[in-house]
């Protein structure tokens, strides 16, 4: 019984399409006019871990970590639910993006995702539906500490997160463990901020 199980595991794996591949297919597949819609309809089960990827990107930059932690919750709430793909806002998702926009935000990613996964890759396998709202709630948590009006307190959690979207993407369980210990270290780091704020009121 045992031996079917990892037979069937490794199957699994061996058939599991790569994610720079699922991208060059977008490259090549986009139409001249693209919308947000079509674009996660193509990613399938890899969406919500690269609209979260995207997401968490913009959040370094200064002053958006908490329109970004409000723009995180719409997945994560939707990954804890058990969704197959993000269902967006009707405007958000009519929101149409040049191809030649899209393509050189492709050419500029699908080299970097295709280092990655040299490390990154399928391990430490783990009930994906269990998985998936597992990370879907940490990422709602690690959102609402970007609402936290602290100087440089969103650093810490955009990594954790960018952490887990990967981990999620490549089914990676390691990188997964590894992303859930950045997250309580981030969680330890806002706690420590927001009483290190108060008590500085107090003064």
């Amino acid at each position: 019984m045992e031996v079917s199980k990892q037979g069937s595991l490794f199957v699994e794996v061996a058939m599991r399409v790569p994610t720079s591949i699922i991208l060059e297919g977008l490259l090549r597949d986009a139409p001249s006019d693209v919308t947000l819609e079509w674009i996660v309809a193509n990613l399938k089960e890899r969406s919500f871990g690269i609209v979260m990827l995207l997401i968490a990107l913009v959040g370094l930059v200064p002053g958006l970590s908490p329109v970004v932690g409000i723009l995180l919750a719409i997945p994560a709430v939707q990954m804890i639910l058990g969704r197959n793909e993000p269902l967006l806002p009707r405007r958000l998702a009519a929101r149409r993006i040049s191809q030649i926009r899209l393509r050189r935000i492709l050419r500029r990613l699908i080299p970097v995702v295709k280092r990655l996964e040299r490390i990154i890759r399928p391990r430490w396998a783990m009930p994906f539906e269990t998985t998936k709202r597992a990370v879907g709630f940490v990422i709602l948590l690690l959102g609402a500490t970007l609402l936290v009006p602290v100087p440089l307190s969103n650093i810490v959690p955009t990594l954790a997160i960018m952490l887990l979207a990967f981990a999620f993407l490549e089914e990676d369980g390691l990188l997964l463990c590894v992303a859930l210990t950045a997250a309580a270290v981030s969680f330890a780091v806002t706690a420590a901020a927001i009483w290190g704020t108060i008590e500085a009121s107090r003064l």
